[in-house]
């Protein structure tokens, strides 16, 4: 199984610590340092998808690269949403705990 994941590339904050050599096995990557750059990235993408779009209305953008931008925006807004669950869902675990 683990085989299948050879050709997964890390993407965002995960590709960037990795290519520095700051991960958390090496005690490099904060999390919070983490988490406020994948925020970032995906504010970017959201805020170049819809200049993009912007663009491509006042016939700036072919329709390719338009649908491209908001793809992009799209798939950095499912992520950072999925991301944001999995922290509530963890955070509620947490609270759960017996002291």
């Amino acid at each position: 199984m683990i085989s299948s994941l050879a050709g997964v590339r890390p993407v965002g904050a995960a590709q960037a610590a990795t290519k520095t050599g700051n991960t958390a096995a090496a005690g490099g990557a904060d999390f919070s340092k983490v988490l406020a750059d994948v925020a970032g990235e995906t504010v970017d993408t959201l805020k170049a998808g819809e200049a993009n779009a912007i663009q491509g209305i006042n016939g700036q953008r072919s329709v390719q690269q338009v649908v491209d931008a908001v793809m992009n925006a799209e798939e950095a807004l499912q992520t950072a949403i999925a991301l944001r669950d999995k922290l509530v869902g963890a955070y509620q675990e947490i609270s759960r705990m017996a002291i």
